[in-house]
C-alpha cells in the first residue's frame, strides 16, 4: 500500500470516528435534533408518590400518602371521591391498588359532579371490589346500573390481601380492563354518555372504603 493510500485510509477511519463521536456527544448532552414526544405517545405520573398534587378530594372522606401510596379511607357514610385537576377523553390507566377492607371502590372516568356535592352528575367507572359476586373490572355509570362485567371465572382474579395491577383503556366508546395481567372485559357502549371529564377514585357509601391506590400512570390520547 502506497503512502498516500495509507494516509488516505487512515484519515477515513479518523473521520468516521470523529463523527461518531460527536453524534453521540449531541445525543447525550440535550441537542439531539430529535422531536419531542407528543400527547399519546409517552406516559406520564398522576401520582408523585409524595402528596396529592394533582388531585381534588370531593367530599369528606380522608385521603392521605403514606409510604408512596394513596390511602382512602371512609370516615363517614357518604361516598368519597379523590379526582383528578384535569379533564380526559381517551387514555390508557395503570394503577396498582389494594383492598383493606370490604367496602365499594372503582376508578370514575368522564365524571363531573353537582356543585359542592359527592354526587355524579355523569360519567362511569370500572368496579373494584374485592368481594366475590361484585364483578371487579365491570363498568357502572350514566345513570343505567350495570352496563358490562366480566365473565364469572374471572371474579377470582382479584387479590383480597395484596397489591394488584389493573391497566384501563378508554378509547372513545370502548373500554377494556385489564385485571393482574389478564383481560377481563373489552366492552363497546353503544349508548356513551360523557365523553370528556376527570378521572376519579372512589369511596363507596357506607362507611367501610379503606383503599390504597400507587404507581399511577396515564397514557393520554385525547383529542383536543
Amino acid at each position: 500500500m502506497t503512502d498516500m493510500r495509507v494516509a488516505l485510509v487512515r484519515f477515513t477511519s479518523h473521520a468516521a470516528l470523529c463523527a461518531f463521536a460527536c453524534g453521540l456527544l449531541l445525543a447525550t448532552s440535550g441537542f439531539s435534533q430529535q422531536r419531542p414526544k407528543q400527547p399519546g405517545e409517552r406516559w406520564v405520573e398522576l401520582f408523585n408518590g409524595k402528596d396529592l398534587t394533582g388531585w381534588v378530594p370531593v367530599g369528606k372522606e380522608k385521603w392521605t400518602v403514606e409510604d408512596g401510596a394513596i390511602h382512602g379511607q371512609g370516615i363517614t357514610k357518604e361516598y368519597g371521591y379523590l379526582r383528578t385537576d384535569k379533564d380526559y377523553q381517551s387514555f390508557h390507566l395503570f394503577l396498582r391498588f389494594k383492598t383493606e377492607a370490604d367496602g365499594n371502590s372503582g376508578v370514575y372516568f368522564h365524571t363531573k359532579f353537582k356543585p359542592g356535592t359527592v354526587d355524579v352528575s355523569q360519567g362511569r367507572q370500572f368496579e373494584i371490589d374485592r368481594v366475590l359476586g361484585h364483578h371487579p373490572c365491570g363498568v357502572y355509570g350514566d345513570n343505567a346500573g350495570w352496563k358490562a362485567w366480566p365473565a364469572p371465572q374471572f371474579e377470582g382474579l382479584l387479590r383480597p390481601n395484596d397489591w394488584n395491577d389493573m391497566l384501563l383503556k378508554v378509547e372513545d366508546n370502548r373500554y377494556e380492563c385489564y385485571l393482574n395481567g389478564v383481560k377481563m372485559l373489552d366492552f363497546t357502549d353503544p349508548k356513551q354518555g360523557a365523553t370528556d371529564g376527570w378521572i376519579a377514585l372512589q369511596l363507596h357509601s357506607g362507611g367501610e372504603g379503606n383503599m390504597r391506590f400507587k404507581d399511577i400512570r396515564l397514557l393520554d390520547l385525547s383529542r383536543r
